[in-house]
């Protein structure tokens, strides 16, 4: 469980590092803070803003920090997977093209928080099954 949690977080914190590193990012002179007009994207994929990137991080660093403990691993990942799916649900209701989209996101985003979301939920209840049968 631990272990998990820690490799999601060093993936978002690495994920947060990379939006900041030119041809990494796509179009990077066209990196904004927030806002659907960010024309930058993670791999030429992933629109990303500044603040996209800041949340990687921060979700990177939690995921690290929660990582201490068995019960606050799972509380990452499920927690954190349930975010992910609130945040595809919201990128999939909201025009894409309004002050509504600040993050910014793209379908391949709304697609990706999905199966983050699916799999973050996944990996915190199957572990959490093996541990509390080894504990």
């Amino acid at each position: 469980m631990r272990t998990a949690a820690r490799a999601v977080g060093a993936v978002f914190l690495l994920v947060g590092i990379l939006g900041f590193i030119p041809g990494i990012t796509t179009d990077y002179d066209s990196l904004s803070f927030a806002g659907h007009d960010s024309g930058a994207e993670l791999f030429g994929i992933f629109q990303v803003s500044v603040l996209h990137n800041l949340v990687h991080l921060a979700f990177g660093v939690a995921g690290l920090a929660m990582a201490r403990t068995a019960s606050l691993a799972r509380a990452y990942l499920v927690g954190g997977g349930a975010v992910y799916l609130v945040l595809w649900l919201y990128g999939l209701v909201i025009d894409k093209n309004s002050d509504a989209n600040f993050v910014p996101l793209n379908s391949a985003d709304d697609w990706l928080h999905f199966f983050l979301g699916i799999g973050m939920i996944g990996l915190g209840i199957l572990l959490g099954r093996r541990h509390g049968r080894t504990a």
